[in-house]
């Protein structure tokens, strides 16, 4: 049978307790150890400094979905890959889904910790499941869809995503993407540098990059990158005759 200690003696052991000061130092290091971070630094994900203009937190939102290219754009994985490498050079978990031909060389020379990138090269029919199932435990999803997608299919990840506070990042390429996403990234005036009279070899990328979506990220903007840069990396390129908006873009609702 259990008997329960007077109440004044249980009184006296919690107040001499309570006032014991390594106690009190042991309870106030969990409690900073267990104590919330920001919203601002949970809620975002960094991306390198060219791409930061583009978003309109000047990061990727947790639980957001981001599209980029749409079929016939030049460069959009490169675009893609450059988003992952902030993040994952400062921590978060990333991963690849469906590009068989990812080149290492390249991806860290855009910066990307590969150490901290997992790739799944060829998911084949149950690519979608297997994308549902790494949104479980990384940060960040570059998805390159193999097979043109279902309406439910896209949101049923687009949902999964939200839901786990993942960012995630697809290049629909031929397959398409039927579910309107967060935010949208378009490639123009993609052009190759390097190559003097047909001597020596493309070295150099010059693209505009354009972002329109939804709510804060409705404007669209504009800005010339080189990716890659002649040293591999990503960089801002110099405006065009007129500025950057000299011309109305393709992809922006107003032209």
């Amino acid at each position: 049978m259990f008997v329960s200690p007077p109440r004044q003696r249980l009184v006296r052991e919690r107040t001499s307790r309570d006032r014991d000061p390594a106690a009190l130092a042991a309870l106030a290091a969990v409690a900073e150890r267990t104590r919330p971070i920001a919203a601002s630094q949970t809620r975002l994900l960094p991306v390198a400094p060219p791409l930061a203009g583009l978003l309109p937190d000047g990061a990727l939102r947790r639980g957001t979905t981001v599209t980029v290219g749409a079929p016939g754009d030049d460069g959009a994985l490169s675009v893609a890959l450059a988003l992952v490498a902030a993040a994952s050079a400062t921590g978060s978990w990333c991963a690849l889904i469906g590009h068989p031909g990812l080149g290492a060389v390249a991806a860290a020379d855009l910066g990307i910790d590969l150490t901290r990138l997992a790739i799944l090269p060829r998911p084949g029919v149950a690519w979608a499941e297997a994308t549902a199932a790494v949104l479980e435990g990384v940060d960040l999803v570059v998805l390159c869809p193999p097979f043109a997608p279902r309406h439910a299919m896209a949101r049923r990840l687009v949902a999964r995503a939200r839901e786990r506070r993942a960012v995630l990042v697809v290049v629909p390429g031929r397959a398409g993407w039927p579910e309107p996403p967060d935010l949208q990234l378009h490639m123009t005036d993609v052009t190759w540098e390097g190559v003097d009279a047909g001597k020596g070899h493309l070295r150099h990328r010059r693209m505009t990059v354009t972002s329109t979506g939804r709510r804060s990220a409705a404007r669209p903007i504009r800005r010339h990158l080189w990716l890659p840069a002649p040293d591999g990396t990503l960089a801002e390129a110099p405006d065009g005759p007129g500025g950057p908006l000299d011309h109305p873009s393709p992809y922006d609702p107003a032209a």
